[in-house]
């Protein structure tokens, strides 16, 4: 199954500019066998780690966290960009390989120690993955587990997760050398 789901990952190039070698992860959700194979794969490495709750990043990352939290049976906190919540939110830096963006979250999604699963579609340089895992820590959540569908490994990202948040379990489904 992980070799028909990464045939259904397709690259665009140039996309979102020149240079960028994108992933669209679109064909993968479009197919039952392979969403379904990707959900249960993401919740039966995340149940051991025993999440209380489980956190998206907008906006890739919503069709996999959602799908995730209600199988496990946990709610979900969504993780978006700036001035895109409308409640009381905390907010961090977030660079990535386009641009400097800002990610935000209800201050109030996540109780304090409370143990945190955060999905993505992706890994590629992990800055965002960082300031993901930094926005849950400053709202005083515990990450237990970074899960995304693909690793861009060519990028280091999973390195650098590593590095920045040694104490964060990281599953990565697929892995693209270049």
């Amino acid at each position: 199954m992980i070799t028909r789901i990464r045939e259904k990952i397709c690259e665009v190039k140039d996309f979102p500019k020149p240079g960028i070698n994108f992933k669209d992860i679109t064909p993968l959700v479009e197919d039952a066998a392979c969403y379904n194979y990707v959900i249960d794969r993401i919740a039966s490495w995340a149940k051991e780690r025993k999440p209380e709750t489980v956190v998206g990043i907008e906006a890739r990352g919503f069709l996999f966290a959602a799908p995730v939290a209600y199988q496990l049976g946990l709610g979900l906190a969504i993780i978006r960009k700036k001035g895109k919540l409308p409640r009381k939110t905390v907010c961090v830096r977030a660079p990535n390989e386009y641009a400097i963006e800002y990610f935000e979250i209800h201050t109030n999604s996540i109780l304090p120690s409370q143990r945190v699963l955060i999905v993505d579609d992706l890994i590629a340089t992990g800055s965002s993955s960082i300031s993901a895992i930094d926005l849950v820590k400053k709202v005083a959540g515990k990450v237990i587990g970074f899960a995304s569908v693909v690793d861009l490994t060519f990028l280091n990202g999973v390195e650098c997760i590593k590095e920045a948040h040694p104490d964060v379990d990281i599953l990565s489904l697929i892995q693209f050398e270049k």
